[in-house]
């Protein structure tokens, strides 16, 4: 044994796995890496009180007008899937994402970046799907532009949409309006969108088809606000799947959160398929649901009124807010356990928006 003595002082404790050089898949996920990059590095670099709403879409007022604004960026693949494609993705996202903040859509701008040497018919596809989902959405594309990018610098297709929509009056959306005893809603079954893309990519059968939930909530959400205009927050679960959005809820607003694990409406197909492939269910992404958090008293309202909508036929109150831990999700079990829903690292299935 050596009598060399060792010099402690400089040492330093090893950097976390999280902490990475380069940027990696999982920083696109909408779990715990893509808060880091959005927090350490996008805020502090923008800065200003909007951008720091961080919800899925920022509300301004111009005018004396409030207003809803969202961007996004659609990087699918494949392109074209059970259910939908990159057009309607590229619609229905934006749409939803300004309808959580209570807004209908009103116009549109849309950007597509090509890759060199696809194919004429395949763009034409997309944009004839893109503006069928559009008119079907109640939104104008208004503006545009076209990059074209180098064989083998690109997927063949991506596309930005941003939008904007007014927020009517009294509605105020927000995680910091979350309380103890406020009741958690699932607007219908859950998983639909990634097991859809991950059956196509990796030429998967379960035996049934599985087709992805691509829908514009728009109307949906007017419905609800139709019952009250009080009602707290809504997320639409994309990335990250409802374990990314309710995490997100719980540690914006200080509550707890409780679900019970038998509630949430999650399809036999997609149990199936994420017991095949270790897969939990409440991490996989959907792209035509929501979740809402209710005033307990306007519980009961606004769940037959989602119901009565075709989004929201399987709507399921699935939990609530509470004081005890704070800012944590737990699950309950079928068995009586209780477990942990933490906020996912980075994504069990990329490139599905």
């Amino acid at each position: 044994m050596s009598d060399t003595t060792l010099d402690i002082i400089g040492w330093t404790c090893p950097a976390p796995l999280r902490d990475r050089p380069r940027v990696v898949m999982g920083h696109g996920g909408g779990g715990a890496l893509s808060a880091e990059l959005v927090e350490h590095l996008f805020t502090p670099a923008f800065g200003g009180p909007v951008l720091s709403q961080l919800g899925d879409s920022a509300t301004v007022t111009l005018g004396g007008v409030r207003l809803a604004f969202s961007t996004d960026s659609y990087v699918v693949r494949p392109l074209f899937f059970p259910g939908g494609n990159i057009g309607d993705l590229a619609v229905n996202g934006t749409v939803n994402d300004l309808a959580m903040n209570g807004a209908q859509a009103a116009y549109l701008s849309c950007g597509f970046i090509l890759e060199e040497g696809i194919e004429i018919s395949v763009v034409a596809r997309v944009a004839e799907a893109l503006g069928a989902a559009a008119r079907a959405a109640g939104v104008e594309v208004a503006t545009g532009d076209t990059k074209v990018v180098e064989a083998g610098h690109g997927d063949g297709i991506y596309i930005n949409t941003a939008g904007i929509g007014i927020v009517p009056q009294g509605v105020d959306l927000r995680p910091q309006r979350v309380v103890p005893g406020d009741v958690v809603i699932v607007s219908g079954e859950i998983g639909l969108h990634g097991v859809a893309i991950m059956s196509v990519r990796e030429g998967l059968e379960f035996g049934v088809d599985i087709e992805s939930d691509c829908a514009p909530l728009g109307g949906l959400v007017r419905a609800m606000l139709e019952v009250t205009p009080d009602l707290h927050v809504l997320r639409d679960p994309t990335r990250g799947g409802l374990a990314a959005s309710l995490n997100e809820i719980a540690a914006a607003s200080g509550a707890g959160v409780v679900i019970q694990e038998g509630r949430v409406p999650v399809p036999v197909p997609v149990a199936n398929a994420c017991a095949i492939l270790g897969l939990d269910p409440l991490y996989v992404a959907n792209e035509g649901k929501l979740v809402a958090f209710v005033p307990r008293e306007h519980a009961e309202a606004v769940l037959a009124a989602m119901r009565a909508h075709p989004l929201g036929r399987r709507a399921a109150v699935i939990g609530e807010a509470v004081e005890a831990h704070p800012g944590m999700v737990v699950a309950r079990t079928g068995l009586g356990g209780t477990r942990v829903v933490d906020l996912p690292i980075g994504e069990q299935l990329p490139r599905i928006c």
